[in-house]
């Protein structure tokens, strides 16, 4: 795998816009697939996570599972969701995930780059960050797969007009 990876930009100017490309990356998501998500507090991780929870069927209320670490939720395909914020990668390797990383699910990790050296080599990061000057509500999310089944995901969606290639160029 290249060290530099190919990145896709998509640009949130609210709640909708973030719940459409969840929505989208749940209709994608097959047993197995793990996503990991980072950005700062507020930044939307937890709406994220409701709009790809709804898109799997995940029926009623899913917020981050800050103190309880993992959560499960039923739906099309389980939902494995984690926030690993206050693990140490020690603690976090103590509690065998990868039975969640290539179990019959779809699993979302919070703060992942706590647990760098933890997670599967394939899978879709999820990035996102406030815009500068861009009011209370606008966000960009920068996707980067690892792996030709996240590298399809993601041009899929390019080809559907959600995302497009990083303005960088930055080609894996």
């Amino acid at each position: 795998m290249s060290s530099v990876q190919q990145q896709y930009e998509y640009a949130s100017h609210g709640e909708t816009d973030t719940e459409r490309l969840a929505a989208a990356l749940g209709r994608l998501a097959e047993p197995g697939s793990v996503l990991t998500l980072e950005g700062d507090l507020g930044a939307g991780k937890t709406r994220f996570s409701q709009a790809l929870a709804k898109a799997l069927g995940v029926p009623g209320v899913v917020n981050s599972p800050t103190f309880t670490i993992i959560k499960e939720y039923e739906g099309r395909l389980p939902l494995y969701h984690m926030d690993v914020y206050r693990l140490t990668e020690a603690e976090a390797d103590e509690l065998g995930l990868d039975e969640y990383f290539f179990g019959k699910g779809v699993t979302l990790v919070e703060w992942a780059s706590r647990i760098e050296e933890l997670l599967p080599e394939e899978r879709l990061a999820v990035e996102i960050a406030h815009v500068e000057g861009g009011g209370w509500t606008e966000r960009r999310l920068t996707l980067t797969p690892y792996g030709e089944r996240y590298a399809a995901w993601c041009r899929e969606l390019e080809r559907d007009g959600l995302l497009r290639l990083d303005s960088s160029g930055r080609e894996g």
